[in-house]
């Protein structure tokens, strides 16, 4: 299991782009986010959850809607 500090990075990074809009936040989120599902310990869900989150990310094209995770 990837270090609590790679997890909090990863959330702490996510929240601050949503409350602001700070693209360097969402990079660097998707960056932690690669990094945590390249992992070798991560489980198939937890990984396509990481590799989702941080094309999404990336792409700069976040979807604002509600819905399932």
């Amino acid at each position: 299991m990837p270090s609590s500090e790679l997890w909090a990075g990863a959330l702490s990074l996510l929240l601050i782009h949503h409350e602001t809009g700070c693209r360097h936040s969402a990079l660097n989120a998707a960056r932690l986010l690669d990094r945590i599902g390249a992992l070798d310990e991560i489980d198939a869900d937890t990984r396509n959850l990481c590799e989702r989150a941080s094309s999404r990310l990336s792409s700069g094209k976040e979807q604002h809607h509600a819905g399932t995770a």
